[in-house]
């Protein structure tokens, strides 16, 4: 079993539930107002008000037959409004 992190802007939450419906994963599990450290070394923050500059959390497990079909249905919001995803073993208790 495979695990999938998927790590973007939260404005493109929606959009991205969408793909991974289209990709018929079975199940995943949305973390919002989630803040870190990136590659420019500031830590990022949501502006209170509007929630702008927050990101999402996504956590997918699934088989490796399905992988191929999320990463063509999320590569291109990824490409085009950024964010990272990364693959891993995941072994059940």
């Amino acid at each position: 079993m495979k695990r999938l992190d998927l790590i973007f802007s939260e404005r493109e939450l929606d959009e991205m539930l969408k793909c991974l419906e289209k990709a018929e994963v079975p199940g995943y599990t949305v973390m919002k107002h989630v803040t870190g450290r990136g590659p420019e070394r500031v830590v990022s923050e949501d502006m209170e008000f509007t929630g702008l500059g927050a990101n999402a959390h996504v956590i997918v497990f699934c088989q490796e037959e399905i992988l191929e079909r999320i990463k063509n249905s999320v590569q291109p919001i990824l490409n085009y409004y950024g964010g990272v995803a990364y693959i891993s073993e995941a072994n059940p208790l």
